[in-house]
Order: C-alpha cells, then sequence, then structure tokens
C-alpha cells in the first residue's frame, strides 16, 4: 500500500487533517506531521521552514517512510518542498495546494498586518476560539505572534531559483480557484523554477483549510498518485 504524509498549514493543526486522513485510509497507508509550536506539540528545536524539515526528515526516518509522498498544506508544502531540495531522496512525489511563494517584504508585511492577536480577539471573537481550540487557550497568541515572525524571516529569502532549482522529486502544485491568499502568478512562476513540477486547480476552494472539500481534495490527490 502506498504511503502518503499529510502536513497542515501555518496556524494549522494535526486535527484539521485528520477527516482527510480517514477519506485516504483505505487506499493509503497514511501518516499525519504536526509541527512543533503547532496544537498540542512544543517547540523543540525552533519555529522556521528549516526547523519544520528537520523534524519532518526525523520522522520519516523514524516511521521508515522514506519514498513516501507528501501532501503539504499551505505552509506544509513550503517545508515539503524545503526538504526535497535538501535531501533529494527522501521523499517521493510531493503535493501542495495554497502554498505562498511570494514571500517579498511587501508580501509578508500584508500577511503579518492580520496575525495581531488582540485584534483578532476583538473583531473575530469565533476564529480566536477556533484557534483556541486548536493550540490552547495559552498558546493560541504565541503561535500566531510566531507565524508572523516566520513570515518576515520569509521575505529574508524572497529569490526561489536557488531554492526550487535543485528539487528532483515530482511535484504537482495546486491552488483553489477562489484562493485570495495566494496567486496564479506566484505559483506560476515557482512550478517554471522546478523541473518536474506541474499545475492542478481546485474548482471553487477557498484558501482556509477548513473550507476545503476534503473530500473533492482526497479525490485529486488519489487521482494524481494512481
Amino acid at each position: 500500500m502506498k504511503k502518503i504524509i499529510l502536513l497542515h498549514g501555518a496556524l494549522g493543526a494535526k486535527t484539521e487533517l485528520l477527516p482527510l486522513m480517514d477519506l485516504l485510509s483505505q487506499q493509503f497507508q497514511v501518516y499525519c506531521v504536526e509541527f512543533q509550536g503547532h496544537g498540542q506539540t512544543p517547540i523543540q528545536t525552533g519555529f522556521s521552514i528549516p526547523d519544520f524539515a528537520v523534524q519532518l526528515k526525523k520522522f520519516v526516518e523514524h516511521n521508515a517512510c522514506q519514498g513516501a509522498a507528501v501532501f503539504g498544506y499551505s505552509m506544509g508544502g513550503y517545508v515539503a518542498l524545503y526538504l526535497a531540495s535538501q535531501y533529494p531522496n527522501l521523499l517521493g512525489e510531493i503535493i501542495t495546494l495554497g502554498t505562498k511563494f511570494n514571500w517579498t517584504p511587501d508580501a509578508a508585511d500584508k500577511e503579518v498586518k492580520m496575525l495581531n492577536p488582540e485584534k483578532i480577539e476583538e473583531k473575530v471573537p469565533k476564529f480566536a476560539a477556533y484557534l483556541a481550540s486548536l493550540h490552547g487557550a495559552d498558546n493560541w497568541k504565541t503561535q500566531m505572534q510566531n507565524t508572523a515572525q516566520l513570515m518576515l524571516d520569509l521575505c529574508a529569502n524572497d529569490d526561489l531559483a536557488p531554492f526550487f532549482s535543485i528539487i528532483t522529486n515530482r511535484c504537482f502544485i495546486g491552488l483553489g480557484e477562489l484562493d485570495e491568499m495566494v496567486t496564479l502568478e506566484e505559483t506560476r512562476h515557482a512550478i517554471n523554477q522546478i523541473p518536474n513540477a506541474q499545475f492542478f486547480s481546485m474548482e471553487k476552494t477557498m484558501h482556509p483549510i477548513v473550507k476545503v472539500d476534503l473530500k473533492l481534495l482526497s479525490e485529486k490527490l488519489s487521482e494524481i498518485l494512481e
């Protein structure tokens, strides 16, 4: 049975992907990783793309799932691609959805402005409550601040060509038709840097994972990996 590893996005947690894990479990041996500093997983080493990539590498080696396909949602896709660039024989196919690639200072600043815990608590209390349910009432604000800093750090490494051009894995880079965070232009630009990548689109799909039709997504993943 083919193996697949699921990776959540920024501000996310493993619990968000458990329904997708269930949908895929009859066809694949499914694993799900929760990045440190998210959900119920404490920070062990740090909160950055390289830190998350090292964590994923250790997970793959510990579970003897070298060569497994990886589905990374949003930030999870970025982590998988980064790891593949460092260890070309570790992972199998890489599938991403809603991964943001354009981390210029302006793009990072735009995203960071929306990551103000106090304003979210005041103006979007339902979202604040949701984040508290994922990360804990005492932790979600710190988690959001860490995510904001991660985005600022990413903008210092905006030139993608040296990063993506050395990836040898088959890559499938997806974008939801209604995604307001990630543009088609930046997605196409990233695909052009990866030697063996192709694009796919998800109909009527917005960026937040809670608004993604997971049944449709599971069918797309099965189609790609069949």
